[in-house]
């Protein structure tokens, strides 16, 4: 009984999930009203962790130079390090690093803020006042995370691609100019749209990345209840579900991508 009541809840999550993104779409003419509401959530979700990626893409980059340039310089192939470390933050870990920490620090804020709504009932006083609460609450957010995750993965990818030329100078003796030089050719695979493919990508899936994160954390506040604790449930199932979802639709679009 207690399975099949886990499984009706989560269907039942998944399913208001899906109706709350689809609830989004009609909303959008009315961004412009909601400009300024679009613009603090772009602060908040933007300025206020721009560090923590910039920090957090060097040392990865640094990471991949390093691990992958000691593989390879046991063939004597170290100078090809720059071509690794740019494809692989500007496909894989830049998306996905970007997504994660936006999950963590910007989606639990708003699971945190919807949810103390919810349980102080201004949720319910928002309807009362025949106020729309998709429209004016959620689908700012949703737009503000859309913008921010692909525009904060270029800063990972490139702190990222720099935080490895780093490695590869100091570790493995490979000059700046060849890594600089095969990691911007590894990436002039210039697509039928006029940008490298490994490029707009990368920046897709950081864009429907901060889509789901954004709609996940704002339908698991809207159904918080039960006073604090249920406001602690919230956060922990946004985070937990969007990096879930993160990681399953990276699988997918990278299938889509790279084998389609």
């Amino acid at each position: 009984m207690e399975l099949l009541n886990g499984i009706r809840r989560a269907t039942d999550a998944a399913g208001y999930r899906v109706e709350l993104f689809v609830s989004v779409f009609p909303r959008l003419p009315a961004l412009w009203k909601r400009r300024a509401m679009v613009s603090d959530q772009l602060y908040v979700g933007g300025i206020k962790v721009v560090h923590v990626v910039l920090l957090v893409g060097f040392s990865i980059g640094m990471v991949v130079s390093l691990q992958t340039g000691l593989e390879l310089a046991r063939i004597g192939q170290q100078d090809q390090i720059g071509t690794l470390v740019a494809l692989s933050m500007a496909r894989e870990m830049g998306p996905f690093i970007t997504a994660t920490i936006l999950a963590a620090a910007v989606g639990s804020s708003l699971a945190a803020e919807l949810g103390t709504m919810a349980v102080s009932e201004e949720l319910a006083a928002l309807e009362v006042l025949s106020i729309d609460r998709v429209s004016y609450l959620v689908m700012p957010r949703v737009v503000a995370l859309a913008i921010l995750c692909p525009t904060l993965t270029i800063l990972c990818d490139t702190v990222g691609i720099v935080g490895g030329g780093f490695v590869a100078r100091s570790q493995l003796g490979v000059g700046m100019q060849l890594y600089y030089s095969s990691a911007i050719e590894s990436l002039q695979d210039t697509s039928s749209l006029g940008v490298p493919k490994d490029v707009y990508a990368g920046l897709f899936k950081a864009f429907v990345f901060g889509t789901v994160i954004a709609v996940i954390s704002c339908a698991s506040g809207i159904q918080a209840q039960g006073g604090a604790l249920g406001v602690g449930n919230a956060t922990r199932s946004a985070v937990r579900d969007s990096i879930i979802l993160v990681i399953i639709l990276n699988y997918f679009m990278t299938w889509f991508f790279y084998q389609h």
